[in-house]
């Protein structure tokens, strides 16, 4: 009997001691971190689930807005740079130069024949001891500047006030430099410079080219009297060094005349910048004609093609039903919709001729979004249209690369919410957002964490004090058994 009831005495103790941890080796510290991490676990998986997704989701559209970005500036370059535009040839180089206006396309061929080139009015003062001696000083009172027409010592002064009698005021003891600052401050279409000749310091005026930039000076002090310079009482010779004029030239057979050496319009589609007369008895005409595009077309079209397809693969890959990260983005959506309509989209609205779309130049878009290029339909477009299709590469309102651009600058504009732009912007917001809240929650978890830390600090305490008391009781349950035994 009495055995039986120290045994069960001492299973109690064994099953107490057991319950409260005594000699268990819990890890206090860990348990609490272990029940924190329990209590949050599900919240933290799923902002981390979020978390990744966003993350891929920016990486997907930003891919898509870098490659959209790099399509727009590679066709601008092309287009900026000309070779897909008839540039202008000039059988005598050294006569003349061209560029395009832009304002239509050129084609043909032209003869150009320069007499004589437009001069600027140039000026030379009086010589002075040095540009900068303070003992040869001009000044102090006011250079009066006038424009017009000379003709021997004739002087028509300009119909407009504003280019008559302008004053340059010259402070008092003022060296040739700083006339020549101050001639120039006042922006007026004539310039100065101090030239140091073998006579001494010359100041030199210069006007704008054209018969009509002709310039007299007049000066209200006797100390400015070396600057002045008046046709009708100064001889021409000592102190005009070059007399304004006008360009004289033809352009088949027609005599045309210019103010400027650069010409805009003279050939249609052109801007010549005439260098130098034409030579020879009689004077040899340059011929003008224009580079044949159609290879580089027709290359550039294969480029495009293939440019387009890449971005159209990464967009086909990006939305797929099942793995795309932006399968269920709105802005992605937009951007193939706007892909799909890019083949037949009207590039050239004011086109009359065969050339007004993509598709004209032989581009078809597939079933799956990709691109195919119709080269058949491409050379026949060229054939009836060379112009127009060559009117399609150039920089203006309208255009391919007008087109381009506008497509990437819809798409990746961050205003609209309907755009990839946009999706960017959302996404963005939302993982900052997540961010937020997993600091939130790391911040409750840690609160939970030394929260329980302590409170088991505590139990643990009591544990202690419990073991010390079951000892005793353990200690006294053996005396007592060793005694009725």
């Amino acid at each position: 009997m009495t055995t039986t009831t120290s045994t069960t005495s001492t299973s109690a103790t064994q099953s107490l001691v057991s319950q409260l941890g005594a000699g268990s080796g819990i890890d206090m510290a860990a348990l609490a971190t272990n029940l924190a991490n329990a209590q949050f676990a599900s919240k933290v998986d799923r902002l981390t689930a979020k978390s990744e997704t966003l993350t891929a989701q920016i990486s997907a559209a930003s891919n898509m807005k870098a490659m959209l970005l790099n399509f727009s500036t590679s066709v601008g370059d092309l287009v900026r740079t000309g070779g897909l535009s008839p540039q202008p040839q000039f059988s005598g180089a050294s006569v003349a130069s061209g560029a395009l206006s832009g304002t239509r396309t050129p084609s043909g061929s032209y003869s150009l024949e320069v007499t004589t080139l437009a001069k600027s009015q140039t000026l030379a003062s009086a010589a002075y001891t040095s540009p900068t001696a303070t003992t040869d000083v001009v000044g102090p009172g006011t250079l009066k500047l006038s424009f017009g027409t000379i003709s021997g010592t004739n002087f028509a002064p300009d119909a407009d006030p504003k280019r008559v009698g302008i004053a340059i005021p010259i402070a008092a003891n003022a060296t040739l430099n700083d006339v020549a600052n101050a001639v120039n401050a006042q922006k007026t279409g004539v310039t100065a410079y101090v030239a140091q000749t073998s006579a001494g310091a010359q100041l030199v005026f210069k006007g704008a080219e054209g018969a009509a930039n002709g310039f007299k000076i007049e000066a209200d002090t006797s100390g400015l009297g070396k600057l002045a310079w008046d046709p009708a009482t100064s001889p021409t010779t000592d102190r005009l060094i070059a007399n304004a004029g006008d360009a004289s030239f033809k352009v088949d057979g027609l005599v045309r005349t210019s103010t400027s050496n650069t010409v805009s319009e003279a050939i249609p589609g052109v801007t010549l910048k005439l260098t130098a007369v034409s030579t020879g008895t009689p004077p040899v005409p340059t011929t003008v004609t224009f580079t044949d595009t159609s290879a580089a077309l027709s290359t550039t079209m294969n480029d495009l093609t293939g440019a387009l397809n890449e971005i159209a693969s990464a967009l086909n890959a990006a939305t797929d039903p099942t793995s795309g990260d932006l399968r269920a983005d709105s802005g992605a959506r937009a951007l193939k919709k706007a892909f799909g309509q890019l083949a037949g989209s009207t590039v050239m609205p004011n086109a009359t001729g065969a050339a007004k779309t993509l598709a004209d130049l032989g581009l078809s878009t597939q079933r799956d979004g990709t691109f195919v290029l119709d080269t058949n339909r491409l050379k026949a477009t060229l054939a009836k249209d060379p112009d127009g299709v060559a009117s399609m590469f150039t920089t203006g309102l309208y255009g391919v690369y007008a087109t381009v651009d506008k497509l990437y600058r819809n798409a990746t504009a961050a205003s609209d919410p309907g755009s990839l732009g946009g999706s960017i912007t959302r996404f963005t917001k939302q993982l900052s957002q997540v961010k937020e809240d997993q600091t939130t929650v790391a911040e409750k978890q840690e609160t939970l964490r030394a929260n329980l830390t302590a409170r088991f600090a505590v139990s643990d305490s009591r544990i202690s004090a419990s073991q010390s008391t079951l000892s005793f009781i353990q200690n006294q349950i053996a005396a007592w058994n060793k005694s009725d035994s």
